[in-house]
């Protein structure tokens, strides 16, 4: 088994942000183990390409980033959903996955809408989606053209035929205030779905709650 964590981010901000800031990437390597952040196309030191259709390339180019043996992976929202991807097309290439921030809204009809409105600076400031989006545009490492870009690009379907390719252990995290639950419909859907359900977490806070990072290092067998 390999020792290496691949560490894909969530829309809008970076590996650093996400692994660094809220102290995964040390608490993986005091476990023993290898994290390999990957910041996604057009965030953080990745190109920032303002083409939608080069964002159409988002998966293959996180693929090239593993190592070429089988890695366990770790991703929060759109970076959950870009390994889920690549689970379904070489499922060979990964032991295990934690997906956090993802539930049925990986099921229904895409609604990026309302994000796209925020980075522009649109949208209803009370409403905290908005609110949220809005300020992670704002950031200096952030360039709001390229968001916008990534939002107009076509996403992989995932079909429940696809889903049932994901054919290795997936632990899927997500609070009960998260807008993107619940987590049943996805986990019912993948062949060796587990689920953990973060009581009072919204989805802006499960990266950096412990009972969210307790879950995954416990499921990866990494826990201190």
């Amino acid at each position: 088994m390999s020792d290496s964590v691949a560490l894909v981010h969530g829309f809008a901000t970076s590996s650093a942000r996400t692994w660094g800031d809220n102290g995964w990437l040390d608490l993986l390597a005091d476990a023993g183990r290898r994290p390999r952040p990957i910041d996604l196309l057009g965030h953080g030191t990745a190109a920032k390409p303002h083409d939608p259709a080069a964002y159409d390339a988002m998966e293959q180019l996180v693929l090239a980033q593993l190592p070429a043996e089988p890695v366990d992976g770790i991703g929060f929202s759109l970076g959950a959903r870009v390994l889920l991807s690549l689970a379904s097309e070489v499922p060979e290439r990964f032991e295990r996955l934690v997906l956090t921030g993802v539930g049925a809204n990986l099921l229904r009809s895409d609604g990026s809408d309302l994000v796209l409105r925020a980075i522009q600076g649109e949208g209803d400031p009370a409403n905290p989606v908005v609110a949220y989006f809005a300020g992670l545009a704002q950031h200096p490492d952030v360039d709001p053209l390229a968001l916008a870009a990534c939002l107009r690009s076509s996403r992989p379907a995932l079909s429940p035929e696809r889903l049932a390719r994901v054919t290795m252990p997936v632990l899927v995290i997500i609070g009960d205030q998260d807008f993107a639950g619940p987590g049943e419909p996805l986990v019912d859907l993948l062949p060796q779905g587990k689920l953990v359900t973060l009581r009072n977490i919204d989805h802006f806070a499960t990266p950096k709650d412990f009972g969210c990072i307790d879950a995954a290092l416990t499921f990866l067998g990494a826990s201190l």
